[in-house]
């Protein structure tokens, strides 16, 4: 069986299928392509949502490539299934280091994958672009961070609650893992910071449904405000519940850091109405660039109802950046993109971005939306420039006193 090139980047445009060619075929090409990793889940329970991202990705190579591609050469996904498994990941990135020899690999959604597929590209020094946001505390040589860290979310958010909404008791809730722990750590300096205090916190497990013992200790806590870090489907019955249970938006709001479009459509919008999310992207924004962005990506995956969010546009945008590296740096290896990305900028779907020089995360806009019955949000704030990224800012870190540096994690700091 053969293709001939037109077919070949004609059908890569169209499916993860094709993109995810064969090594047999993958061969032909090798003089004319460059092989990059899209590593998302499939499968599992995870899938729904990082098929999307794995879509981002893919249509962003296919534009790159209508362009002329990277240096002359053309873009091929290689897209591998993590089954919504950590295990599953490492052994797939290992493949598309090792054998596949992608010195890039996009992907990973969750901070358990990220995890479990860094050891791969620090010991084979490769690079993964990792977009969704995350909790901080971690510095890798071998990681561009493209979505948010705990300051570009709660840096404006606590405050903003406190003297816009004049809410001094907050309820913290969170799923138990990593990332609404060390998000509840930077949110109780903030709050105390700014003069009120947070009266509980209190975390269930992954997928947990029943929250209706939760939802009645926020009732009979005299808390004004719930700052909520719950995640998954979770999130879901969450809502639902503190409807159920006769909590009104417009006196006791859920204030989030991870309830997204998606989880807005999938528990219904009247659920969710009256509530905020912090987040640097929604898909309301009614910018050009935006409103492009979300026509071409639902033509792309063929569904005029598909949903944007922020971890898909930084899925997106990253490859770009990645491009710019590679053209900066004249070389498509992991040394040369490191040193390449410093510093690039990038008109994404929201706004500009740029790689930060220092710690290879995202300068990014803080923004709060409120959640309308339509499912959408309405932007009630929005930082008036992009702010630097501070993984570490749980444990101290400012703009002037950096731990993560080029150099590396001064771990001496912390």
């Amino acid at each position: 069986m053969t293709l001939k090139r037109r077919q070949f980047l004609t059908t890569a445009a169209l499916s993860a299928g094709a993109l995810a060619l064969p090594g047999y075929l993958r061969g032909a090409f090798a003089a004319e392509t460059i092989q990059v990793g899209a590593l998302y889940s499939q499968t599992g329970g995870l899938s729904v949502a990082e098929k999307m991202l794995a879509a981002a990705v893919q249509m962003a190579a296919t534009e790159i490539n209508a362009a002329g591609g990277v240096m002359g050469r053309q873009i091929e996904v290689v897209v591998e299934d993590g089954a919504s498994d950590p295990k599953t990941f490492a052994e797939k990135a290992q493949k598309l280091v090792i054998k596949d020899k992608a010195q890039t690999v996009f992907g990973c959604h969750t901070s358990a994958s990220r995890k479990a597929v860094l050891p791969v590209f620090e010991r084979r020094n490769a690079m993964l672009f990792y977009q969704t946001h995350y909790e901080g505390f971690e510095c890798s040589r071998n990681v561009v961070y493209s979505g948010a860290v705990p300051n570009q979310q709660l840096g404006n958010y606590i405050p903003w609650i406190i003297e816009k909404l004049g809410k001094k008791k907050f309820f913290i809730v969170g799923s138990n893992y990593v990332y609404p722990r060390e998000m509840a750590k930077v949110s109780k300096g903030l709050i105390e910071a700014g003069g009120a205090e947070w009266v509980a916190d209190e975390y269930l497990e992954l997928g947990h449904s029943e929250w209706a013992v939760t939802v009645s200790k926020i009732k009979e806590s005299g808390a004004d405000v719930v700052l909520s870090n719950v995640v998954g489907d979770s999130i879901i019955s969450f809502y639902r519940e503190f409807a159920n249970q006769g909590l009104k938006q417009d006196q006791i709001p859920i204030c989030a850091t991870v309830t997204s479009e998606i989880e807005i459509a999938a528990m219904g919008a009247e659920y969710a109405a009256g509530s905020y999310t912090s987040f640097p992207y929604f898909m309301s924004m009614d910018l050009p660039t935006n409103t492009s962005f979300i026509e071409r990506f639902r033509a792309f995956v063929n569904d005029p109802k598909a949903i944007s969010y922020h971890s898909l546009e930084a899925a997106y945008f990253q490859v770009f950046l990645w491009k710019q590296a590679v053209e900066k740096a004249g070389d498509f290896s992991a040394d040369a993109i490191r040193e390449g990305v410093r510093g690039q900028t990038f008109a994404a779907p929201g706004g500009t971005v740029k790689i930060d020089e220092d710690n290879l995360h995202c300068w990014l806009t803080p923004r709060i939306g409120q959640w309308q019955a339509d499912g959408q949000s309405k932007i009630v704030d929005e930082s008036p420039e992009p702010i630097k990224p501070l993984p570490y800012a749980a444990y101290g870190e400012t703009a002037e006193n950096l731990f993560c540096t080029a150099e590396g994690l001064d771990s001496s700091k912390l």
